[in-house]
């Protein structure tokens, strides 16, 4: 049996606690009081470790972890921590879970994604590349890198279960809003996570399905999106400026 739970760090991230009947595993721990304490009372067996990129936020409580325990942490290189360095289609099991790498540069140059077939549902632990509504800002790669990252990772199953690294759905929504004002599905899941959030339920996971019809940012391709990022700043009809348009837009929402 499966399960992924968030667990909250800092002021908006999600650390990912997956479980099975084989162990745990953490994704991207970007501090570590609360997972030690799981391990201190023997609530998890910690097995591994996934970690996305290289951002603080993401790998700070790292080396408690590896200091405390021998954990087979997964990553891109120039990580102190990280054990084992994986590239693009790279395969490997961890507590019973087969995971493929993916790299998707943008936000950063080693930015990857760990992607897992073999539940009844798929599911994609993606850190700061595809948000629910959104996406990372582009800080060491290109808009071009950013593009297309997202573009491979659209191409996996629609029933995909997307593991965010923060809480940005609602404020991803305002801005979405902002650009597919007449989207009526996009207005009824805004309406939704904004009940969630004043709930203090998290917004994720998220799935394809879902981003595909909602995701500005997937969706450059869509006649009223074009239009309106066209109008507005003056561009060419070519996906890879307008989705440059709207990344930049974004930033300064």
């Amino acid at each position: 049996m499966l399960s992924v739970e968030p667990i909250k760090a800092y002021t908006d991230n999600y650390i990912w606690l997956v479980s099975t009947n084989e162990g745990s595993i953490v994704v991207d721990p970007g501090e570590s009081k609360e997972i030690l304490n799981l391990i201190d009372t023997n609530e998890i067996d910690l097995k591994g470790v996934l970690i996305t990129h290289h951002h603080y936020d993401h790998t700070n409580g790292l080396l408690d972890l590896t200091n405390k325990m021998n954990l087979e942490v997964y990553g891109p290189e120039k990580i102190e921590g990280i054990n084992n360095i994986v590239n693009e289609s790279d395969k490997f099991s961890l507590i019973g879970i087969d995971f493929e790498v993916i790299e998707i540069p943008g936000h950063t140059l080693d930015h990857l994604a760990f992607y897992s077939s073999n539940n009844e549902d798929p599911i994609l632990f993606c850190g700061d590349t595809l948000f629910a509504g959104g996406c990372g800002r582009v800080f060491e790669g290109t808009f071009e890198q950013m593009f297309m990252s997202l573009k491979k990772i659209s191409k996996y199953p629609k029933e995909t279960k997307v593991f965010c690294g923060h809480e940005y759905t609602l404020s991803n929504l305002k801005f979405a809003l902002e650009v597919d004002k007449d989207n009526k599905d996009l207005m009824n899941e805004f309406n939704n996570i904004e009940k969630l959030i004043s709930s203090d339920i998290p917004s994720l996971p998220t799935n394809l399905n879902k981003e595909l019809k909602l995701n500005p940012f997937l969706r450059c391709h869509d006649i009223d999106i074009k239009n309106k990022v066209i109008e507005k700043f003056d561009i060419i009809d070519d996906e890879l400026q307008i989705f440059t348009a709207l990344r930049k837009w974004k930033d300064n929402f």
